[in-house]
């Protein structure tokens, strides 16, 4: 089992601040950088853009400092006897700076262990445990995925987190204006990078998140139809049913009936 020893998520140091293990920490120790800092690794001296992240083993000497203020990161510590194995079956960078494909999501990931941790319970440890593993492996997997080409490429990781949030807020509505307005981008632009980018519309996104988590309610609750269209996002019923209709090709009485 991996156990967590410490967390901590947003953490701001209005005034910087300087961690400096010239033994190591004892224990795996994960950095989040959300600022600028000076990152010494083993007596190798490194400058960190925000979104990179370190992954240090239990004995290797490191220090960092800010270099802006204030100086903002997430970071856990964390320890385990299959950690070690865990690590190396998923060729995570170990002991030098990488690049956090993306930072919004790992950021989540820290805070969510934080809440878990905090709020206890008789199966915190397992959780905390399927949390860290689910983590080290997303940061594994999001190292293999292909570039983006072009201009798509400067914008994957924003419009990355824009498509999860779609798909986190089924029942939010947005509109391509203010989507568009929140990467700086016109809003034919913003529709063409992002069909450039996930090979389909941000329309056929927003529906799509939608209908899966109508047919997820269908499926797994007793609500009526029209409850369900809410909890999508649906102000008229009968919209709902005709948009999944179109794209489920079954209403949503039949989809419930089917099994």
């Amino acid at each position: 089992m991996i156990q967590l020893v410490s967390c901590g998520h947003n953490f701001v140091h209005s005034d910087g601040i300087r961690i400096d293990r010239s033994s190591g920490a004892g224990n795996y120790a994960f950095v989040l950088f959300r600022s600028k800092a000076e990152v010494v690794i083993d007596g190798t001296a490194y400058t960190v853009d925000n979104n990179a992240y370190i992954l240090m083993q239990p004995s290797t000497p490191y220090m960092y400092r800010d270099l802006e203020k204030p100086f903002v990161n997430d970071w856990f510590h964390c320890e385990g006897t299959e950690l070690g194995a865990y690590l190396q079956q998923l060729q995570l960078p170990l002991d030098r700076p990488a690049e956090a494909a993306y930072p919004a999501s790992v950021s989540r990931g820290i805070m969510e262990l934080q809440n878990v941790n905090w709020l206890g319970g008789p199966h915190r440890l397992e959780i905390i445990d399927l949390d860290l593993r689910s983590l080290l492996m997303k940061l594994a997997n999001w190292r293999h995925l292909p570039p983006a080409q072009g201009n798509a490429g400067r914008y994957l990781h924003q419009l990355s987190e824009i498509r999860s949030e779609l798909y986190r807020s089924p029942q939010t509505s947005y509109s391509l204006d203010e989507l568009a307005a929140s990467v700086n981008l016109s809003k034919s632009y913003f529709q063409h990078l992002y069909k450039d980018l996930f090979g389909c519309s941000v329309s056929s996104d927003m529906i799509n998140s939608r209908l899966e988590y109508a047919k997820y309610l269908l499926d797994n609750s007793s609500l009526s139809i029209g409850g369900i269209a809410k909890m999508c996002g649906y102000e008229n019923e009968t919209h709902f049913m005709r948009q999944f209709k179109k794209f489920v090709s079954a209403t949503p009485s039949g989809y419930r009936k089917r099994k």
